[in-house]
């Protein structure tokens, strides 16, 4: 079987992650689909590790948590009886860091209970202080963070406001401790969905570029959020959110992420 060079696979990489499809990656390197989505599933495997073992021990003051929507296979009205259980809808949900601009935490589940508490508890563990902690209205957060932080969290809710799809105002609600209010936003975290959209072609909307497995998906996910946090360099700290939160002193460059694959 033929390897491909390090150079070959960080061009392939480098695609993935700058918002191309699997297809179109075909097409730009000559390699097949089926060799790139290997190389994903590789790369995949060895980023959900260096994430869960890299991104510990974060000092944050303000973090923000959401969900973002996608799909699987195909959306839940249109599951075949064969598919019930592997395909439809899910949600991706993430934690920033409002100041690093670090992705603390990321999950890939339902919009439920049992999604917020393994979401919530897994956040919790990454953070060695408390914080000002926000989200939207969802209700599943409420017993999910309570129970995460036993040592307390300021945490608040904005609840957003809207006259059919015309956005009107958003409600601030603190729950738990004394969030400061200006801070009382979820702004950042959104902009982070945005970031997806446009670094994941399967999360673009109304393409034929979905995931067609959820192990692909998160594969997808966990190479992004390396990208994001270690490689990519944030506009306004000119510096990457891992540096930023001071856990790397140095860009880890596409070659890096290669080579994080057990050969």
């Amino acid at each position: 079987m033929n390897i491909l060079s390090l150079e070959k696979r960080g061009q392939i990489i480098t695609l993935l992650v700058e918002g191309n499809s699997i297809r179109a990656t075909a097409r730009i390197t000559g390699c097949s689909k089926n060799t790139i989505a290997k190389l994903l599933e590789d790369i995949g495997i060895a980023c959900l590790k260096f994430h869960d073992d890299m991104v510990r021990n974060v000092r944050a003051n303000r973090v923000q948590c959401d969900e973002i929507w996608s799909f699987v296979y195909a959306k839940r009205k249109n599951v075949p009886y064969d598919k019930i259980g592997e395909a439809g809808d899910v949600w991706t949900w993430t934690a920033i860091d409002a100041d690093s601009k670090l992705i603390i935490s990321w999950f890939v589940g339902g919009r439920d209970i049992k999604s917020a508490n393994y979401f919530m508890q897994d956040v919790a563990s990454r953070l060695t202080n408390r914080v000002q902690l926000t989200t939207d209205g969802l209700k599943a957060y409420l017993d999910a963070i309570e129970e995460a932080f036993p040592k307390g969290v300021d945490f608040a809710q904005l609840d957003k406001q809207y006259a059919g799809s015309r956005y009107v105002g958003a409600i601030k609600t603190p729950l738990i401790g004394c969030p400061d209010n200006k801070h009382i936003t979820t702004s950042h975290v959104e902009r982070q969905n945005l970031t997806m959209r446009m670094h994941m072609r399967r999360f673009t909307r109304f393409t034929n570029a979905f995931s067609k497995k959820i192990e692909n998906h998160c594969y997808a996910l966990a190479l992004y959020f390396v990208y994001y946090n270690f490689c990519k360099i944030h506009t306004t700290l000119r510096v990457t959110p891992a540096m930023e939160a001071g856990l790397t002193n140095d860009i880890m460059e596409i070659t890096d992420i290669v080579k994080l694959i057990k050969c």
